[in-house]
């Protein structure tokens, strides 16, 4: 078989992966503070969404991590599923809510999950 057809039989045969632009792909976080007779404490979670329906999930306790794991995702009707491969914690589902340059990830209860950084 000559270079050529070899190289046309790989062309014909590589399928195009098609391109994810879902709003949800980039970088989303929590922060709480709290305060108490003890001192001040703070929780922040970070969620990196990829393209390519996984992402990383990191949590800090006052500034150190605490948990960290992989993630899968889907989408339907709008709601997000997140669901956590390394951890033993629930799947989270929310929804994008507000407007563009303020929005947040929003829980079928009205809680917010995350805010779009």
């Amino acid at each position: 078989m000559s270079l050529l057809a070899v190289g046309l039989l790989l062309v014909t045969n590589c399928s195009e992966i098609p391109e994810n632009n879902d709003p949800v792909i980039g970088v989303w976080s929590n922060l709480e503070i709290t305060t108490s007779e003890e001192g001040r404490s703070s929780v922040r979670e970070e969620w990196y969404f990829n393209d390519a329906y996984l992402g990383r999930y990191y949590r800090y306790e006052s500034g150190v991590i605490t948990a960290q794991t992989d993630f899968g995702w889907k989408q339907e009707n709008g709601i997000y599923t997140i669901d956590y491969m390394g951890l033993e914690i629930v799947d989270d589902q929310a929804s994008i809510a507000g407007e563009i340059g303020s929005q947040i990830l929003e829980t079928p209860a009205g809680e917010i999950l995350a805010h779009r950084e």
